[in-house]
């Protein structure tokens, strides 16, 4: 018998009617609003889920050097990509294990990372990069669901450690990091591509997916003024020279002093931009491995110290001071000064770096000397006002604009604050810091016939087939000198090398010009028992084709540029001369001397040994101390075996003696 239908029960019926029909209606309106009002924003979210957009990389330029080598380039490789969802789909935990252990035996890395990626809560995740084709090849042999390989470029740099600081690094991510990798990367990155598709969770293609693939745009190249020939030259001579000297470092540059084109720019210790974050050198190996702030130790191995610091260049200034002095016409080529091995300042002695009297000499005598009272007279001659003028106009006082990143600037005291002895000690090259990059390009302005140029590592982006998008055309700054004073400062620096103590950059049938310079380094705020070694020089001196500077960094034992820096100053430019097809010009006394392969002993008494031994290196001679002085290069020479004028064969040693 039913239960009769109450007032209350059809209450209680109403009541739920109601509230089933507002729930409907609410849950009609929910929908109409997802699908009307929201249904914009839904679809979005769904095309984002769906919608796989992969990055396409761009093929980074090439580096050239000057004539087309390769110094940078990019090779294609493969990165591997995971679905998870698909990976994993219906597979026991043994099984992700096993398939893990397969990819990371391929790929080289780590099974329990390959694991981690391949179960990760994501949709889509890369497991390794830069897999060579015969790795991808191997990954497509395994016919795994939900592995996917997408091509990409890794940048390699086929000669190695080979002009590492000028060329610098990129990072994991292809971005310029240090060098001109960093200069130009705008250039050489080019534009990414994008290749976009729907798919579902386990990676399957929609059936009405779009799928768009957008082609990157690869990028520039970019032509270096680098001869590669010459750098390997360069990075030869310095590595020996590392090993003969023991120094901390050697730094050298070579330049076209007409353009401004840097032919070889190198340092040691260099590093591998194959392999950037790995020290290669071991001294700074250990460094790294117990630094705590590792990158410091990298950005010191990544450093260009050619551009990026300053040194005090020594004597090597005095070619700076001589020429602004003779242009200003404040001397004379034949006037003539005197030296006692001191100079009196305004109350300080300033001492000459030779205990010899050099007497009465004309600025190319004292230059060959290099002698400091002189160049202390000639510059407080001048006075500081005209000094500073030539300083500015050499480029001194300002930056070269150089196209490489973290140029420093030299240190040069305020014009206000120099008094007498300031300029005095400037004149011959103490108490100024320079980079390296400055003082060539000051001194090369002198084999251009006084024009300065504005030093550059780039002449040119081309594109893909070759052809030149952008020309960087040589950048006169300013005219230093006349031609007239340049040609005497040539002949000058021609006299350092010929008969001075430049005499170990000697090369017979080339006529060489140059400079030596020795300084104390500054170490803590003061000056330390350390010393910069150094050379400069051009050749040939009639129509000066390449400038160079060799600086040697704290050597060990013998420390005179004469001794240390010039004979890396000479292998260099032998070289280098021979590879630029320069035919050599004998004398006669050369000629003779070449068939009868003798040379005639010079006479070095009275000179100071650093000195005598440059002047016995010109005639291709050895020589030797005594025991008493094998670690004093200070002393006079106060006889000599064979005597001066001997006909002795070339490579003789030549004794020499102290009191």
């Amino acid at each position: 018998m039913k239960a009769p239908i109450t007032l209350k029960n059809k209450r209680r019926v109403a009541i739920g009617f109601f509230i089933i029909s507002a729930l409907l209606i609410a849950l009609t309106f929910r929908v109409a609003w997802i699908q009307i009002v929201d249904a914009e924003e839904y679809t979005e979210k769904a095309i984002l889920q769906q919608t796989t957009d992969t990055p396409i990389e761009a093929k980074r330029g090439v580096i050239y050097d000057r004539n087309g080598k390769e110094l940078a380039t990019s090779t294609t490789c493969y990165t591997l990509w995971v679905w998870p969802a698909q990976f994993a789909s219906e597979k026991s935990e043994s099984e992700i294990k096993e398939m893990s252990a397969k990819i990371a035996e391929i790929v080289d890395k780590d099974a329990e990372k390959i694991e981690a990626g391949v179960t990760k809560d994501q949709h889509m995740v890369a497991l390794a990069k830069y897999l060579d084709k015969e790795t991808a090849d191997k990954i497509r042999e395994l016919d795994y669901d939900g592995l996917q390989l997408s091509a990409a470029t890794k940048r390699s740099y086929p000669l190695g450690s080979l002009a590492s600081h000028v060329l610098g690094s990129v990072n994991d991510d292809s971005e310029g990091r240090t060098g001109l990798e960093l200069q130009y990367d705008e250039y050489l990155s080019g534009v990414s591509g994008r290749w976009v598709r729907n798919q579902d969770i386990s990676g399957n293609e929609l059936v009405e997916g779009r799928e768009e693939y957008h082609e990157a745009q690869d990028g520039l190249n970019v032509v270096s003024t680098l001869d590669e020939a010459i750098q390997y030259y360069v990075e030869k001579a310095i590595s020996e020279g590392m090993e003969k000297t023991g120094a901390q470092r050697i730094m050298c540059l070579v330049m076209d002093p007409e353009t401004g084109d840097i032919l070889a720019s190198a340092v040691t210790p260099g590093f591998d931009p194959n392999n950037a974050t790995v020290p290669t050198d071991e001294k700074m190996a250990e460094q790294y491995k117990n630094a705590e702030n590792k990158s410091e130790v990298l950005s010191k191995m990544w450093r260009n110290p050619i551009v990026s610091d300053t040194y005090e260049p020594g004597s090597t200034f005095k070619l700076i001071t001589a020429s602004s002095a003779l242009e200003e016409k404040a001397i004379t080529k034949t006037e003539t000064f005197s030296c006692n091995t001191r100079i009196t300042v305004s109350g300080v002695t300033l001492h000459c770096w030779s205990n010899k009297n050099h007497g009465t000499q004309t600025i190319k005598e004292a230059v060959g000397n290099s002698c400091n009272p002189v160049l202390a007279k000639v510059a407080t001659k001048m006075g500081k006002t005209t000094f500073y003028k030539y300083l500015d106009l050499y480029g001194i006082t300002e930056k070269t604009g150089v196209d490489y990143p973290g140029e420093a600037g030299s240190i040069v005291q305020s014009l206000e604050n120099v008094g007498p002895v300031e300029l005095a000690t400037i004149g011959y090259g103490q108490g100024i810091s320079v980079t390296p990059i400055q003082l060539l390009t000051a001194v090369s302005a002198i084999g251009n016939d006084g024009m300065l140029m504005q030093p550059r590592y780039v002449k040119a982006l081309t594109d893909s087939d070759g052809k030149v998008v952008k020309e960087y055309e040589p950048v006169v700054v300013r005219k230093v000198l006349s031609a007239k004073t340049a040609s005497d400062m040539r002949e000058i620096m021609e006299y350092v090398v010929a008969e001075g103590g430049g005499g170990n950059a000697k090369i017979t049938g080339y006529r060489i010009g140059g400079k030596t310079g020795t300084a104390n380094k500054v170490e803590n705020g003061k000056y330390g028992s350390n010393y910069y070694s150094s050379f400069i020089g051009m050749a040939p001196m009639d129509d000066p084709q390449v400038s160079i500077l060799v600086i040697v960094d704290s050597p060990k034992g013998s420390y005179y540029g004469s001794l240390v820096a010039a004979p890396i100053a000479k292998s260099i430019l032998s070289d280098v001369l021979r590879y630029m097809n320069i035919t050599p010009e004998y004398t006669e006394e050369e000629k003779a001397a070449m068939e009868g392969n003798y040379t005639i002993v010079p006479n070095v008494i009275g000179k100071e040994f650093s000195e005598a031994a440059g002047i016995i290196g010109g005639k291709e001679l050895k020589y030797s101390r005594p025991a008493s002085a094998e670690a004093d290069d200070n002393f006079t020479v106060v006889d000599q075996y064979p005597k001066a004028g001997t006909k002795v064969k070339k490579d003789s040693v030549v004794y020499v003696y102290k009191e």
